[in-house]
């Protein structure tokens, strides 16, 4: 039961605080819709989400209307389509347009699951299914993309970062006339987990049940709001309060995501618990974390004060909810954060520190616009060190990275709404072609052999 203080309380978090289920989304297994030509399977797989998600807009609606809670986002994310195509991965883009026109259709934000596992190795059909991801993401306009190239017990496919390279700097030049934003709904993952309700890395995973509702909510308005009530508190009275507040921002995902199941007649997955900034005032994860004591994000002492921030969200959420799962922890996302856009306009926070501050955090480097003339080869580098601190982390971690046409240090790029703005990023020029050019496989860490 809610008491008073508890509605009240709501009230005031989505009113002046910036509350939110940032995102619905609904897995859908495509696994069902594999046919002979690559021309049925698009129609299958065309006819299967129209009618799956067809009620899933309007029941966000109703639900954001019955609790008073915004719900941001309406999401669709289905089977990585390289295993749907594999008889015919040259037209997977038929797939990848298939998707596109129904989530038209649908009326919802994204769509994720154009997308590859590929952390051990590649197949031959998987080398053309990534061929296909820049030019399906220049002509499509929702739906996302996203590839696995390592985990902590299969190590890190080389071949796979080599080639990832390459595909970020032709999706970024393909949308060159929009800043490249194809580049911008690409992730490469390492540990890419199965569940994620969250654009533009959600798939769809093989072990997920036909249909499941994944939520993920978002307050960090409402955690600022909570530190500001303590200002000279220690950091152990700090991190407490942290956890009681994402138990509250937690339990009201968990009854909108059971009641959304319910009424989609899906099956109810998990809640994910991050902390998921928008370019919006009051909406930042940068602002908590310079509400801690650091004076600008990327200072010393940021990397400490986000990893307090993220094991006391998890800590607080977990008690919260029968399910957790997703990424579940603090976004760090350049343009997305107008705390870390300032702070990136300042130069106060560099890829090196964001790279230090992803070892503590969900995801990794996110949303970071660097010069349209970064070698390939230096993309696929950065990728390599954030797999590699997921690898040997037990972590997700991932990059999505914009390599902006025609621009540089000093200028930006401005994609608008949820995507936001972000100045341009230095990177070091130092060469790092041949690390890249050896291919094979990074080993699997000695840890990760646990039977």
């Amino acid at each position: 039961m809610f008491s008073n203080n508890d509605v009240l309380e709501t009230i005031a978090m989505v009113e002046k605080e910036h509350l939110d289920i940032r995102t619905i989304t609904m897995g859908i297994s495509l696994l069902g819709c594999i046919r002979d030509s690559a021309e049925e399977t698009a129609r299958k797989v065309y006819d299967l989400v129209c009618k799956k998600a067809e009620n899933i807009v309007k029941t966000a609606s109703d639900l954001s209307g019955e609790y008073g809670i915004p719900i941001v986002n309406k999401r669709v994310s289905v089977t990585p389509v390289s295993l749907i195509t594999a008889a015919f991965p040259e037209k997977a883009p038929l797939v990848g347009k298939a998707l596109d026109d129904a989530a038209a259709t649908l009326g919802i934000d994204f769509l994720g699951g154009y997308s590859a596992l590929v952390h051990k190795s590649l197949a031959d059909y998987e080398r053309v299914f990534l061929r296909t991801i820049p030019e399906v993401l220049a002509t499509t306009k929702r739906l996302c993309a996203s590839v696995n190239v390592g985990s902590t017990k299969s190590g890190i496919n080389m071949e796979a970062v080599k080639m990832l390279g390459e595909i970020f700097k032709e999706a970024a030049f393909l949308t060159k006339d929009a800043d490249g934003i194809g580049a911008a709904k690409l992730v490469a993952f390492c540990n890419a987990v199965e569940d994620n309700p969250f654009m533009a890395g959600a798939f769809h995973g093989v072990g997920e049940a036909d249909t499941v509702i994944n939520v993920g909510v978002s307050g960090p308005g409402v955690v600022k709001h909570a530190l500001e009530q303590i200002p000279d508190a220690d950091l152990t009275d700090a991190a407490e309060m942290i956890k009681r507040t994402a138990f509250k921002i937690t339990r009201a995902g968990q009854l909108v995501a059971k009641e959304a199941a319910k009424r989609l007649n899906a099956q109810f997955g998990i809640v994910d618990l991050s902390l998921a900034p928008t370019p919006a005032v009051g909406d930042s994860v940068a602002a908590i974390l310079e509400e801690l004591g650091i004076e600008t994000v990327g200072g010393h002492g940021t990397t400490a004060a986000l990893a307090m921030l993220n094991d006391a969200v998890k800590k607080g959420g977990v008690m919260a909810s029968s399910r957790v799962g997703g990424l579940s922890g603090a976004f760090i996302p350049v343009s997305e954060d107008i705390g870390m856009i300032r702070a990136a306009e300042k130069g106060a926070i560099t890829l090196d520190k964001l790279e230090a501050m992803t070892c503590v955090c969900s995801v990794g480097l996110d949303m970071i616009a660097i010069p349209g003339d970064t070698p390939a080869t230096t993309i696929s580098a950065m990728i390599a060190d954030e797999a590699a601190i997921g690898m040997i982390n037990n972590k997700t971690t991932a990059v999505r990275i914009i390599p902006a046409p025609n621009k540089g240090v000093g200028e930006q790029v401005n994609f608008g709404g949820l995507l936001g703005r972000a100045p341009i990023m230095p990177v070091h020029n130092c060469d790092s072609s041949r690390l890249i050019n050896r291919g094979g496989n990074i080993p699997a860490p000695i840890h990760s052999f646990k039977n």
